[in-house]
């Protein structure tokens, strides 16, 4: 009984440790390569802040500003950190055979393939929190909905971590990342609110359902009260106002999501043989 009771008990235990030292042994190839760390410290953290401290050169903070910084540095860190560095483990473990040889284990596919997100999601985190913690010392306004913004980066860091995956499937290897990445990012940058902004309505109108237009339209109502795309004379709103309008950004990454999911169950490549 006792021998039983304990093996029942373990066995939650056991079927999650493999995520775990996949995690580890993935953030320690990540840690040792020092290029990969300082650029997705310095670019991400040291582009952001030099924005800022631009934009405020000449006068106060204001919630306009904070909102630009901060979607700056989760489009930057989503990009470059989180996406980018998940496709290029990934294409490189597939092509060292490395992804094969872990299936023969004990390990599930979902493990094997969530393991390499880990590194760049802690990095993407810790960089969007330092920013936001040196925008709001120097006195920009308290943000309005600091959880909005918090689910736009999880949500941001599930959502390009699914679309790396699928981007590998076209990746022979991680040279060849550089060209096929391409695309995730001219479609992300084009959510930009300062670009959709610029943009003809007509093109504004489809740019608005880009995955990251619904990321930056969160961080904005999180930080200002107002959307990224939203008129000057526009009324800025409360927590409460800001809540009511999650609906349609969460509905664009919840659609972008189920996307990138299927496309990653119907063409992720586990062989480059395969």
């Amino acid at each position: 009984m006792t021998a039983t009771s304990t093996a029942v008990t373990s066995a939650p235990a056991f079927r999650r440790r493999p995520l775990a030292a996949l995690a580890k042994a993935e953030y320690l190839q990540f840690r040792r390569n020092k290029t990969l760390v300082w650029m997705g410290v310095l670019f991400p953290v040291g582009t952001s802040l030099a924005t800022y401290f631009l934009l405020i050169r000449d006068g106060e903070p204001t919630a306009a500003i904070a909102a630009s910084t901060l979607e700056l540095i989760t489009l930057v860190s989503l990009l470059f950190v989180q996406y980018y560095s998940v496709l290029s483990m990934i294409t490189t473990r597939r092509g060292e055979g490395v992804l094969k040889r872990l299936r023969t284990g004990e390990a599930a596919d979902w493990q094997i393939q969530t393991a390499p997100a880990v590194p760049g999601a802690l990095l993407t985190v810790a960089s969007t929190v330092a920013v936001a913690a040196v925008v709001y010392a120097t006195g920009a306004p308290a943000p309005v909905n600091a959880a909005a913004m918090a689910l736009a980066l999880i949500a941001g860091i599930v959502l390009f971590s699914l679309l790396a995956l699928a981007t590998s499937a076209v990746t022979k290897n991680a040279e060849a990342a550089q060209i096929t990445s391409l695309p995730v990012m001219t479609v992300a940058m084009l959510g930009m609110g300062w670009l959709r902004g610029a943009l003809p309505d007509q093109l504004a109108a489809v740019a608005d359902w880009t995955p990251f237009a619904a990321i930056s339209d969160l961080v904005y109502l999180g930080a200002s009260g107002r959307t990224a795309t939203a008129d000057s004379a526009a009324a800025t709103l409360d927590f409460a106002g800001t809540c009511a309008e999650l609906g349609r950004p969460f509905a664009t990454l919840a659609i972008w999501t189920v996307l990138a999911f299927a496309l990653t169950r119907k063409s992720f490549r586990w062989d480059d043989r395969g």
